[in-house]
């Protein structure tokens, strides 16, 4: 099979532990660029959060994209123009911040170039400014200041009261809208039946490549309705068990050790 198209997952896939693409990894991705396979960084961040990671990769010189919000955006990341997108529901955030007010949790939204918070940023959320570069505004009125569409909402918190808050959740929002997580500590919420492989198939659509020409990787739990559509579905030594399950193949390296380079040399 001659594949035509490799995504990744960024957090615990093409970074390792520190935030960092390794040397070898970022050789190996900017080599198979060269040689005519499309990229796809695929992540639950923002744009503004896989734009460095993108640059590192020199995902503009080859024609390369991004697909953030865990599938509701897609940008040709080169021209900075946005191919593709969906948002939630516009009356959404501010009932889900009236929901989670009550949990020990943190809240934002993305805007632009800022997080905005309907909480007082909490741990995960600063760690979330600090990987993605963004800046955390906290508004009291959270429901009144966001009149803006929104993409996807994250909520933050220790991995035990997110459990509980997920089933809520789920069960009140089920025709609206989509909640997994990226991370132990984060809960995303995004448009009903949007994820990465929904923005995944629009994409392939778009570039005529079939779906099963594709090799996807990841190592969480967003990332496993892309693994099952991916031609080859690939997930980190790092990965979380479930995902493993479901994988055609799990790389022997994980993060840390150069596990993209592992699958750039095994299937292209």
């Amino acid at each position: 099979m001659s594949y035509q198209l490799l995504v990744l997952d960024i957090d615990g896939t093409v970074n390792d532990s520190e935030q960092r693409v390794t040397a070898k990894t970022k050789r190996s991705v900017i080599d198979l660029q060269r040689r005519g396979v499309r990229v796809v960084l695929a992540s639950g961040r923002p744009p503004l959060g896989i734009f460095p990671v993108a640059s590192e990769l020199k995902l503009d010189q080859f024609g390369s994209y991004i697909m953030a919000f865990n599938g509701a955006k897609i940008m040709e990341y080169g021209q900075g123009r946005c191919i593709f997108e969906r948002h939630l529901p516009f009356h959404l955030p501010a009932r889900l911040w009236e929901d989670v007010r009550r949990y020990e949790v943190g809240f934002a939204a993305y805007h632009g170039d800022v997080i905005v918070a309907g909480t007082r940023p909490d741990q995960y959320l600063k760690l979330e400014s600090e990987i993605c570069k963004m800046t955390v505004e906290y508004r009291e009125r959270f429901g009144a200041y966001v009149d803006f569409p929104v993409s996807e909402c994250l909520i933050t918190g220790e991995p035990e009261e997110l459990e509980m808050l997920e089933m809520d959740l789920s069960h009140k929002y089920v025709h609206e809208a989509q909640l997994f997580h990226s991370e132990p500590h984060y809960l995303e919420v995004t448009p009903k039946n949007v994820d990465k492989a929904y923005g995944l198939k629009h994409l392939l659509k778009i570039l005529h490549i079939p779906r099963e020409n594709t090799v996807c990787c990841g190592n969480s739990f967003n990332d496993r309705t892309m693994i099952q559509y991916a031609g080859v579905g690939v997930a980190m030594a790092n990965a979380v068990e479930p995902l493993k399950i479901v994988a055609d193949y799990v790389t022997v390296n994980d993060n840390d050790h150069d596990g993209i380079a592992e699958v750039i040399e095994r299937f292209f």
